[in-house]
């Protein structure tokens, strides 16, 4: 793959529409050739054309289902050994509605493979080749639910707040080799997630929906700005500092050696030495 600048090749995931799709227009326009990962071949040639006529970008197909084993081991065989991609976006993940009880369990662990075990594979492969060469990026797509769960089903809430706090300790383990982390935190994007997921977008408050371009772009404003955790929404970067801190506050409370005291009877707290 030839590339029309130095910038190096971006693989990017559940490249064909929405978030993907997008990060692939932009990432073109920033220099950097591609590799469009998704399941639609039709969507993901068309794309490339564009963008190859619009920016001169060469973009190469994949056509991996990343819920299966062989497929994603394709993959991650790619991001291993190919010294040209400095970049992935780990952006492929479904949403599965409704409740856990009576819910359809084989779709969502469809999901968990794809929102989570697809996400850790790819993350391992990318980041073994970028510490080997003390660069690269790695941008994982969480989102905000990871810290809102109350408002979604429990099971992709907690796909993404997986990948949340995955990112956090993947940037303490390879920051130290010259690789940047990014976890990305969209609230309500207008994508097509929510029609495969059986949920109309246009039930949601308009005021709550953001289009996908002003998302990818704020995102990679927050990426320029080595941002670890981007929320894209959010208007007041205070409130996340706030939040942070009081997590952190906890640490030296959360593994002691006895109870706290709320929890000890008499008979317990006399027993100790």
């Amino acid at each position: 793959m030839s590339q029309h600048n130095d910038k190096g090749v971006a693989l990017i995931t559940g490249a064909s529409s929405g978030i993907g799709a997008t990060y692939a227009d932009r990432l073109a326009h920033r220099g950097y050739d591609l590799v469009l990962v998704a399941r639609d071949a039709p969507r993901l040639e068309q794309l490339a054309a564009r963008l190859r006529a619009a920016t001169g970008a060469t973009s190469e197909v994949l056509r991996p289902d990343l819920t299966q084993k062989a497929d994603l081991a394709r993959v991650e065989q790619r991001l291993r050994s190919d010294a040209t991609i400095t970049m992935l976006v780990n952006n492929a993940g479904v949403a599965a509605s409704g409740p856990l009880v009576g819910g359809d369990l084989d779709a969502i662990e469809a999901m968990i493979h794809l929102n989570v075990v697809a996400v850790t594979r790819l993350a391992a492969a990318a980041a073994a080749n970028f510490v080997a060469r003390g660069t690269g990026v790695l941008i994982n797509l969480s989102s905000v639910l990871a810290l809102a769960p109350e408002s979604f089903n429990a099971s992709y809430c907690a796909t993404k707040a997986y990948v949340f706090n995955f990112s956090l300790t993947l940037h303490q383990e390879l920051s130290p080799s010259g690789v940047q982390v990014q976890v990305v935190l969209p609230g309500a994007t207008r994508t097509a997630i929510w029609a495969r997921a059986g949920i109309e977008a246009a039930s949601l408050p308009a005021s709550m929906l953001m289009e996908v371009d002003e998302m990818v772009d704020a995102a990679l404003v927050g990426l320029d700005r080595h941002e670890l955790v981007t929320i894209p929404s959010l208007p007041d970067i205070a409130d996340w500092e706030a939040y942070t801190a009081a997590r952190l506050h906890l640490g030296p409370n959360l593994s002691r050696q006895y109870a706290a005291e709320r929890y000890n009877t008499v008979e317990h707290a006399s027993a100790r030495p």
